[in-house]
């Protein structure tokens, strides 16, 4: 009997990780969509494993001016996006450590990995895909398969 209030339990808790995760896939379509009227979207991240993730998006006119900025940072599936105050009318290719000195590690992070997205983007190249955790096992696994033999 115990067993079957466990599972019930866990079954509940992904039900309710899943709402909530739909929930904020939600609010970033929303946010990414109105900026993407205004312009085209920079998209930086700085994922936490631990500590909180940040999200940053910039909308940027064709010359690079960016025009609004948005982060979502947080810990939780309730983190939201927010306004990022202090980038607009700066040129996205040429952000300082000046420009960032009112932001956090992590955002700072997910600013420069915007940047970087933006100008590999814009002079032609493809993003990286980042291996994921998982990836990461599977690889160290093959790895020492392939040792023993």
């Amino acid at each position: 009997m115990n067993m079957i209030v466990i599972m019930v339990f866990i079954a509940g808790a992904f039900l309710v990780q899943m709402g909530l995760g739909f929930f904020q896939l939600k609010h970033f379509s929303k946010a990414y969509a109105e900026l993407r009227r205004i312009g085209k979207v920079a998209i930086g991240k700085k994922p936490g494993k631990i500590r909180s993730g940040t999200i940053v998006l910039f909308a940027v006119s064709k010359s690079g001016r960016i025009l609004k900025a948005k982060k979502m940072q947080g810990v939780t599936v309730m983190a939201t996006f927010k306004d990022l105050q202090g980038f607009e009318d700066k040129n996205i290719r040429h952000l300082t450590d000046e420009d960032m000195a009112h932001c956090n590690k992590l955002l700072k992070a997910a600013i420069q990995d915007a940047v970087s997205n933006y100008k590999i983007i814009m002079s032609g190249g493809v993003i990286p895909e980042k291996s994921s955790l998982f990836r990461n096992m599977m690889m160290k696994a093959e790895r020492m398969v392939a040792v023993k033999k």
